[in-house]
């Protein structure tokens, strides 16, 4: 779909609220007034108001949206907030139904009333917030709230000078077809795994020394991936004693390996993984339906699934999650269904529900075969959010995607309030990131409550190559890293 600025430059604004409402029509911006279908965005200021429209025209049939704004009131976030409704109010007419998410396009909801709540609202603010500004459907403003609820108590557990550390392992057994993200093939990528451990080892040893120079305390540690549990039990063992020789665990709250893949796990790994320090696992089926996971390339069976973890229970493991997507190719709500009974019968600690998102890196974005109407995806996520509900387990975090079915999203669920910190303190951005391995990205929060990024070279060839490069830059990073950026949010739970 075409759309043209009138008045204003938010392009970002606009389009990604055009793709969440319009997913199937490629989006086009044009430079230059156009006629026929496509959709108008103008800003203009009056005496008094600042005053946004929006016409799409689609097949013939033109609708409108408009909104207004003091002037007096004017902000960039306000601004912006007023040409969204207004695309939003225009676009309305031309769809089937309300999406779920109304007028919000941004992939972290829970960051507004997450600041809503620090900031002295309650739930019943946040809820009107969600409602009254962005059109969002009461069953998403539960989950969004909620989820906020949950970071306050995370927030509650930080000091100005805590950080999380993020450790990536991309590679992979075999590649998913669903997976968008940059990971290499055990099979193609075999002779690189070594020399990328060791340049990881080294990136562990420097920023260890750099966070104890800076006086950080290391509160939430991730192993990710990919899928980490590629490693060897020997290898799994190096790069464990490397990171308890050279971080300070003492007020550590949280350790996570992902063992994601059950035919990556075996009791030995399990003992090594436990051993050294990790309290948390997530062995993530994405489905129990043995004839869906052939279609998605996972080359393992359920019952491959209910043994692994069996296996992670008997190595101590009480903290577990576990991964279901929904929209998966082959699959049918009843399927769905049946995947989240034996997924609960196992009784994990967390379930994250995924909603299928068809990203440009994967395999199903351009082979759409057997994929379930969204009806049936949408039929398969709200079976999952009573379910989970019903059975005692809360949203803790959640999060959007790009061209995601139904314009969706993906949730996690604790039971006994065992909430994923990690996750929390990540999508939420309420703390320092430091991530290490190819394809990383650290995150610091600035006085101003900016984020800066400081992105690791993305394939693991580059990350082995850049390696003293790289070094040098997370060495100058942690010299610049204080607690300043964390002390504004963390101070407001914690005077």
């Amino acid at each position: 779909m075409k759309l043209y600025l009138s008045g204003h430059s938010d392009r970002y604004a606009l389009e990604q609220l055009q793709l969440c409402l319009f997913p199937e029509e490629p989006m086009e911006f044009c430079e230059q007034p156009f006629r026929g279908d496509g959709a108008v965005s103008r800003l203009s200021y009056g005496t008094k108001y600042l005053t946004a429209t929006a016409r799409i025209t689609r097949g013939g049939k033109t609708t409108h949206g408009v909104q207004r704004l003091p002037l007096e009131k004017e902000s960039y976030a306000l601004r912006r907030r007023i040409l969204q409704r207004a695309y939003y109010l225009a676009a309305l007419p031309q769809l089937p139904a309300a999406p779920p998410w109304g007028a919000l396009s941004g992939v972290r909801p829970t960051k507004l009333t997450t600041r809503h709540l620090l900031e002295g609202g309650t739930a019943e603010s946040a809820d009107r917030l969600l409602d009254q500004s962005f059109f969002v459907t009461p069953a998403r403003r539960q989950l969004c709230v909620r989820a906020s609820l949950a970071s306050l108590e995370a927030v509650r557990r930080l000091i100005p000078s805590d950080v999380s550390v993020y450790i990536g392992i991309p590679f992979c057994p075999t590649r998913c077809s669903y997976c968008s993200f940059v990971s290499q093939t055990e099979g193609s990528a075999g002779k690189l795994l070594t020399p990328y451990l060791d340049c990881l080892l080294r990136e562990i040893e420097t920023v260890g020394a750099g966070m104890k120079r800076a006086g950080l305390s290391l509160r939430t540690l991730y192993i990710g991936g990919g899928t980490p549990t590629t490693l060897s039990a020997e290898q799994m063992r190096l790069l464990m004693e490397t990171v308890n020789r050279h971080f300070d665990l003492s007020r550590l709250m949280e350790y996570t390996v992902e063992a994601g893949r059950p035919d990556t796990i075996d009791t030995e790994k399990l003992a090594v993984i436990r051993d050294l320090g990790a309290n948390r696992v997530s062995i993530n089926p994405q489905t129990m339906n043995d004839a869906v996971l052939r279609a998605v390339g996972r080359p393992h069976t359920a019952a491959d699934v209910e043994r692994a973890y069996a296996q992670a229970v008997g190595a101590g493991f009480t903290s577990i999650n576990m991964d279901l997507i929904a929209g998966l190719p082959g699959d049918d709500p009843a399927g769905f269904a049946r995947s989240l009974d034996r997924v609960l019968a196992l009784n994990p600690s967390n379930v994250t529900v995924h909603t299928l998102a068809l990203k440009k890196g994967a395999d199903l974005f351009s082979r759409r075969e057997d994929l379930p109407p969204q009806a049936a995806v949408e039929t398969m996520v709200e079976h999952a959010n009573a379910t989970l509900s019903g059975k005692g387990y809360a949203p803790y975090y959640l999060y959007r995607q790009k061209y995601m079915t139904g314009s969706l999203e993906n949730v996690g669920w604790c039971r006994d309030g065992d909430l994923c910190l990690y996750n929390i303190y990540m999508m939420e951005e309420l703390t320092d990131i430091l991530a290490l391995g190819g394809g990383a990205v650290s995150k610091r929060l600035l006085p101003d409550h900016r984020l800066e990024r400081q992105c690791n070279p993305k394939y693991p060839k580059q990350y082995v190559e850049r390696i003293e490069a790289l070094l040098q830059e997370k060495t100058a990073l942690l010299e610049e890293l204080t607690s300043d950026g964390k002390a504004g949010i963390i101070n407001r739970l914690n005077p």
